[in-house]
């Protein structure tokens, strides 16, 4: 069970609280998606449960903090790629499996092929889209139990992702669970379990999607509805616009 209790993350040189009190339960097999605007928080809260950065408050992994000693039991797929640029996917395979005792070769190998990508090629000549499937291939298969993912599928077409979703759904686990950072909000409606978000570094919702379903609602009304989202603000925007430009000489 990964627990959050009031976790908080000031920058200091910008004098910015990027989260402010955030709890949250994660548990075996969940798929959490974590939503919010630019700037809510995610990014940082992914960071945190990964003890890249500093924080206040509490971050425990089966009662115990998250250090050296169990960070082997989580794994990250990032946008900003963490991978070595001049390697081949087959060198990181060998250090990843030298590295990471539960490492899933069967699910690597199975993963490279149905995503076509060379395995003798220097990462740094992929394709946008390419590196992202392949930052995601090397969190899947490290073994981990909890799976994070930052905009993992940003470059990748709709054609792609969906397929990614399915593959996802088919190769998971019961113990595994994964916290995915996303805007895709209505491709990813059908995958994820839970729909966790944040808005100035609060957590304001947390549901789960059988609870929307039940109740008649898409994950997008309830993101809409938590914001307190308004649908006729583009327009009163643009009024507000052509009336300024009448009223210049």
């Amino acid at each position: 069970m990964l627990e959050i209790k009031d976790l908080k993350k000031t920058y200091y040189t910008k004098f910015t609280t990027a989260l402010d009190g955030v709890s949250l339960t994660v548990a075996p097999g969940e798929i959490v998606g974590l939503f919010g605007e630019n700037g809510a928080g995610k990014t940082t809260f992914l960071k945190c449960v990964l003890n890249l950065l500093r924080y206040e408050g509490s971050i425990t992994l089966d009662g115990e903090p998250v250090t050296h000693a169990n960070i082997e039991r989580f794994s990250f797929a990032t946008c900003e790629h963490s991978f070595f640029p001049n390697l081949t996917a087959q060198s990181h395979r060998d250090f990843f499996r030298m590295h990471f005792p539960r490492w899933r070769e069967k699910r690597f190998q199975a993963l490279m092929e149905f995503f076509e990508l060379p395995a003798n090629k220097a990462l740094r000549g992929f394709s946008t889209g390419q590196k992202n499937q392949f930052e995601v291939i090397l969190a899947l298969s490290q073994g981990a139990d909890y799976i994070l993912m930052d905009e993992p599928f940003a470059g990748n077409d709709v054609f792609n992702r969906e397929d990614f979703y399915k593959v996802l759904l088919g190769i998971l686990e019961p113990n595994e669970s994964i916290i995915l950072s996303t805007h895709l909000l209505e491709e990813v409606e059908h995958f994820v379990s839970r729909a966790a978000l944040l808005r100035q570094g609060k957590l304001v919702g947390d549901v789960s999607t059988l609870d929307l379903e039940e109740q008649g609602k898409g994950l997008l009304d309830f993101v809409k509805e938590t914001y307190r989202y308004e649908p006729d603000r583009v327009s009163k925007a643009l009024d507000r616009l052509m009336e300024d430009e009448e009223e210049r000489p």
